[in-house]
């Protein structure tokens, strides 16, 4: 007999444990390092995309948040905020509203789905309005309405031209018929600036859809576009649906309203703030 017998040994792993430590040991990529680009499915590291945040590989641009967009087009601490702290209103009693909406502010640090104000850009002064599609998808509710409204009279007050920057999913389904209402509020705001001889430049952005595509986003008295912007009114399966057949690949798509006349030009993001300062100097601009 043996003086020492060999005895099979367990080690008990707990599996919780052996996951932190391989959690532990695996490098750790920071969120947001890098995007894929939904134009050429390309993975972009991030500080590639630059500040304008596009594509380098196809120019597909990014969708950016209205502070973004202000920091890329207007001239250097020329912006000065206007009909800020609008109250907010629930008139359909919808759930968790008015809390999304504190959400919302907080997230953006915005006070609606809209940034109005003053600016001057390569030295041409306007009334400017930038939509953020951050803010539930960039929605029309009353107080959007109330803004745009208040910033085309305050134009039409102090004759200067209004540029506004659209992203919107359309009508704010919280706000119901009072949303919609919006729509003609605007639009006749946007006549009456018209009537007294003023400029009004639109520029549609990824994406303008709904109720602000069949208002304000189509009444400039010229409508620029984004490359491979998405515009149009109701869903491409709605109407799909309703017309029985289908529809091209780049049906709603910039490329294809400017094809078919809805869209006077597409023009880059580089390429923006040149723009629209030659369009306002040649449509009476001031400094």
């Amino acid at each position: 007999m043996a003086l020492f017998e060999k005895k099979d040994k367990f080690i008990r792993i707990n599996p919780n444990r052996q996951r932190r430590e391989e959690k532990r040991l695996k490098p750790e990529v920071p969120d947001e390092l890098f995007a894929k680009c939904p134009g050429c499915k390309h993975t972009i590291y991030q500080k590639d995309l630059g500040p304008a945040k596009v594509c380098p590989s196809c120019s597909y641009n990014f969708r950016i948040s209205a502070q973004e967009r202000l920091a890329i087009t207007v001239d250097e601490g020329t912006f000065l905020p206007l009909f800020e702290g609008i109250e907010q209103k629930d008139p359909l009693k919808f759930p968790n509203y008015l809390e999304k909406l504190e959400q919302m502010k907080e997230k953006t640090g915005l006070d609606e789905a809209v940034l109005t104000g003053l600016a001057h850009i390569k030295g041409q002064k306007l009334a400017l309005a930038i939509m953020d599609s951050q803010f539930i998808m960039g929605s029309m509710g009353t107080v959007v309405g109330e803004k745009l409204t208040a910033l085309f009279e305050y134009a039409r007050t102090k004759k200067l031209p209004v540029v506004v920057f659209t992203a919107s999913g359309g009508a704010r389904m919280q706000e119901g018929i009072m949303s919609l209402m919006q729509m003609a509020k605007i639009s006749a705001a946007v006549k009456r600036h018209s009537e007294a001889g003023l400029f009004y430049l639109t520029v549609l952005t990824d994406p303008t859809t709904g109720g602000v595509t069949a208002s304000f986003a189509m009444q400039g008295d010229i409508i620029l576009a984004e490359p491979q912007t998405l515009i149009g009114f109701a869903g491409r399966r709605v109407i799909e649906t309703t017309v029985r057949e289908d529809l091209p690949d780049d049906f709603q798509k910039a490329e294809f309203l400017l094809e078919h006349g809805f869209v006077d030009a597409i023009v880059t993001r580089q390429d923006l703030p040149d723009r629209i300062a030659a369009l306002l100097r040649f449509h009476g601009g001031k400094r």
